[in-house]
């Protein structure tokens, strides 16, 4: 596959991975070929699932300095990154998208499995249990979501498959309080049950700590930073819903987003997402490490096939909470069906994926630069 060619079934599906070892052996190798400035966070004291080194890599094309920047991220929900860097590598593929970014004075920064541990060890959240896009909050007023409590012992229960009596328990609950109640519960995120679901932890982790070095180190002096966070599970299958990345009531910055990416991109606090609004999404680091900067930017959410995710989500915490009930099958099973629920391995819509993001990279570039 050269990088000037137009890309195909065969060349697409190349710029996707089987697992994190060979994602992160690919981003590296093509970001050496294409002169990106690179650089490697290790994540110390943690083996990924083949024995290999865990890191958050970077690539940066262009200079420092006051360049408006544009980021494209992966992997902040581990298993999620198996489509976010298949994104990164087809960029990397992408010479005339990269010399268009030149030409407009763009610089361009990759940020490679923000959560490394999660997507080698087919996790959403991290070595902690956290999941990551609810740990970015003030810990000095951890997130309270006491009606968790309610619904943890009825999505984890001590045993897996769930039986008929707790699908009708789910039932009653939501019969009771309501879908929308019943969602909230679950996914806002919350800090008092560290083995359980949505888990914001209790201080900020390792790649909280690191996103946050990388935008201070490549944002600064920034005039304007757009950035495109990449995740999977929501909403049709190959669609990629354009939600804003902002916090609650920014309006303004609302407009800004929908001014670079067009009509559709919606918000979640304004209730027109296939996503709930949560607390302590990893995106608004920008707004709090890069303040001189006029940062927006939108999640980049591809349908698989959300009636599965959730199940899925559920099975895989019964096994992290209970590591020695399964065997050796349900084990290999339960990771197996994580993965497909949030990587569809199909040209099809690895195709859809790659081309969606090329344009949402392409708007962006038009919109930061000269």
């Amino acid at each position: 596959m050269t990088n000037s060619a137009p890309m195909n079934d065969s060349s697409v599906r190349a710029c996707f991975s089987a697992d994190y070892a060979e994602a992160r052996a690919k981003f590296i190798a093509l970001a050496q070929q294409a002169d990106a400035s690179l650089e490697h966070h290790v994540l110390e004291g943690q083996l990924g699932a083949q024995g290999e080194t865990l890191a958050t890599d970077v690539a940066l094309f262009g200079a420092s300095g006051d360049a408006p920047l544009l980021v494209l991220s992966s992997g902040v929900h581990g298993v999620e990154g198996f489509c976010g860097s298949g994104c990164q590598l087809a960029l990397l593929h992408d010479t005339q998208l990269l010399q268009k970014a030149h030409e407009r004075g763009v610089a361009v920064l990759l940020i490679h499995a923000i959560n490394p541990y999660g997507f080698s060890h087919l996790r959403r959240t991290n070595e902690d249990n956290i999941d990551l896009n609810r740990n970015f909050i003030d810990f000095a007023h951890p997130t309270r979501n006491p009606a968790y409590a309610e619904v943890q012992a009825l999505m984890l229960p001590a045993e897996w498959p769930p039986t008929a009596a707790n699908a009708q328990a789910i039932g009653d609950y939501v019969a009771a309080h309501g879908d929308d109640a019943f969602h909230d519960a679950l996914v806002t995120g919350q800090s008092e049950f560290a083995d359980g679901l949505f888990y914001a932890g209790t201080a900020p982790s390792w790649s909280n700590r690191t996103l946050r070095a990388i935008l201070r180190r490549h944002g600064e002096g920034r005039r304007r930073i757009a950035w495109i966070d990449v995740h999977t599970g929501l909403g049709p299958r190959g669609h990629g819903e354009k939600i804003h990345n902002g916090l609650p009531g920014m309006t303004e910055n609302l407009h800004q987003a929908r001014a670079i990416w067009g009509a559709d991109v919606v918000a979640a606090w304004e209730g027109d997402s296939s996503s709930r609004q949560v607390v302590g999404h990893a995106a608004t680091a920008v707004i709090a490490e890069c303040p001189q900067a006029e940062g927006v930017g939108i999640t980049l959410e591809y349908g698989t096939d959300d009636t599965a995710a959730m199940h899925a989500l559920r099975a895989e915490q019964w096994l992290y909470r209970h590591p020695h009930a399964a065997s050796a099958g349900q084990r290999a099973a339960i990771k197996q069906q994580l993965r497909d629920a949030f990587y569809v391995d199909h040209d099809e819509w690895r195709g859809m994926v790659a081309g969606q993001c090329r344009v949402a990279l392409l708007q962006a570039c038009l919109a930061l630069g000269r």
